[in-house]
């Protein structure tokens, strides 16, 4: 096996998110309800299908439905949406994040993310991605999401390499396991400087 590609998962590997709380509890006190009706408000309403990480809904009509579910003036529904993305971009790992760029140009890098219409824009924006990897799969685009394994083959595909030449590096559990059934070197992401440790190990064998 010679590894000749790396792809990292976004979202809980590149960076990390506050709790939930600090999107809803500020929101909640702000509408004068509680969190629990705040949640109740929003659950099967926004996206009852689950249909957003594959593209379904796209990023004006995600917009619209927090709005409806919560009653938002068209103000509040502008600041409740900045917030939100504030809430699901993070904080960098700037770790991690310096590790995967320098692993160019001698290896392919990609980027795998579960995500939403506007998330390319939104880190593109904070991180700059995209002069940082070769390839970026958002789920949202390719209209399929981890665990499918159309999605794995699809990033093996981009990234011009077979699966057991790829090292892949996400913090869910079935995204690995998936990933791992079709001969991927997939690692779950549990703390920066062990991840970092496990890649090293592969890319050295």
């Amino acid at each position: 096996m010679v590894v000749r590609a790396v792809a990292f998962d976004i979202g809980g590997v590149l960076y990390w998110k506050d709790p939930e709380t600090q999107i809803t509890s500020p929101w909640a006190q702000r509408l004068g309800i509680s969190e629990a009706d705040f949640k109740t408000a929003l659950a099967g309403r926004v996206d009852p299908d689950r249909v957003i990480p594959t593209g379904g809904i796209d990023e004006a009509e995600i917009k619209r439905r927090y709005a409806t579910a919560l009653g938002l003036s068209d103000s509040q529904r502008d600041e409740f949406m900045a917030d939100m993305w504030t809430w699901y971009c993070g904080h960098k790992d700037e770790n991690m994040l310096r590790y995967a760029s320098s692993l160019r140009p001698q290896y392919c890098t990609g980027l795998l993310s579960n995500s939403a219409d506007g998330a390319r824009r939104e880190e593109q924006t904070r991180y700059g991605f995209e002069e940082l990897f070769d390839v970026i799969l958002y789920s949202h685009e390719v209209g399929v999401a981890k665990p499918d394994p159309k999605v794995y083959a699809l990033l093996c595909d981009r990234l011009r390499v077979e699966p057991d030449e790829l090292v892949f590096l996400d913090d869910d559990l079935p995204n690995v396991e998936a990933a791992r059934k079709l001969g991927i070197h997939a690692i779950l992401h549990q703390e920066t400087r062990q991840s970092i440790q496990e890649i090293s190990a592969l890319l050295g064998a």
